[in-house]
């Protein structure tokens, strides 16, 4: 089911690249748990890791996390995050 890794980065004002705490990358995924089906094949696998089935789209999977992160203070007004597929 999980057969996509993915990783997940915090992109700094200076363009610094962080991998985002497994922690808060969790709270994502267990609030989508119960509320938004398209994002029930998520796994948080460590920091700045998420493992997730391939029926899970990647551009909205970036844009739910995101929002998600700046409504949670994880993201400030001058960063963004960056979800891509591990090849």
């Amino acid at each position: 089911m999980f057969a996509r890794r993915i990783s997940v980065e915090r992109i700094d004002a200076a363009g610094a690249r962080h991998a985002c705490p497994i922690r808060q990358i969790d709270n994502f995924a267990m609030r989508n748990f119960t509320n938004d089906a398209i994002f029930d094949d998520t796994f948080p696998a460590g920091d700045g890791l998420l493992e997730i089935g391939h029926r899970v789209p990647l551009d909205q999977l970036q844009g739910a996390m995101e929002d998600w992160f700046r409504r949670k203070g994880y993201l400030k007004a001058d960063e963004r995050l960056e979800v891509a597929e591990i090849e």
